[in-house]
């Protein structure tokens, strides 16, 4: 499996390509923004889905320029897919312009699989930081959108967003999971599951 990480934008999200060695076939996982950098990082891979982990503009940004280049459609859980509609108003408040993303093409839920050549994503629904949040699985690899981070969490202060939500998604959903997968969240470097059930002050 091939694992490419970007980071993108002004709040520099990390946006994910997940590749196939075998057939070529990938995924961008939260292209929020400067969408020739990833077209540029896919190389020869065609990408088969667009898929966001949650739908905050920072994460989101990129899905209209990266589905008009490539023609794959946006995936996202139905209960953030609204907020696809309202990023350039969301995002102006940052005092940033961003075009709104087009509608999803699949809405996803939890325990949905994602197939792409040879690589299955498992979804995990992890709400917290937004209603919709999302976590993927595949191969000792869980791509944890801003639900966990490298001895922190996500915000639960944004609409939508609910602390006890937030720490019970993690700790019954993703610490649930064997301590030695990797953990690619959001925004920052990996950690690990094992590391974060010992060490994050949130959730000790």
């Amino acid at each position: 499996m091939i694992i490419k990480k970007l980071a993108v934008g002004p709040l520099m999200a990390n946006c994910f390509i997940i590749g196939c060695e075998k057939t070529r076939e990938a995924v961008v996982i939260d292209p929020g923004d400067e969408e020739d950098r990833i077209l540029d990082a896919l190389e020869d891979m065609k990408v088969k889905f667009i898929i966001n982990t949650h739908g905050h503009f920072d994460h989101v940004g990129g899905n209209k320029k990266l589905k008009e280049a490539t023609g794959a459609p946006v995936l996202i859980h139905s209960l953030d897919a609204p907020m696809l509609n309202t990023l350039s108003s969301d995002a102006a408040i940052f005092g940033l312009s961003i075009e709104n993303s087009p509608p999803a093409d699949q809405m996803l839920e939890d325990g949905d699989t994602i197939s792409f050549g040879t690589v299955n994503l498992e979804v995990i629904h992890t709400p917290g930081h937004s209603p919709g949040g999302i976590a993927l699985y595949a191969d000792g690899n869980l791509f944890a959108g801003d639900t966990l981070f490298a001895g922190s969490i996500g915000r639960s202060d944004l609409p939508g967003g609910d602390y006890n939500t937030l720490i019970s998604s993690i700790k019954n959903k993703l610490y649930g999971l064997d301590d030695d997968i990797i953990v690619f969240p959001g925004h920052g470097p990996e950690t690990t599951i094992g590391h974060e059930k010992k060490n994050n002050p949130f959730t000790r």
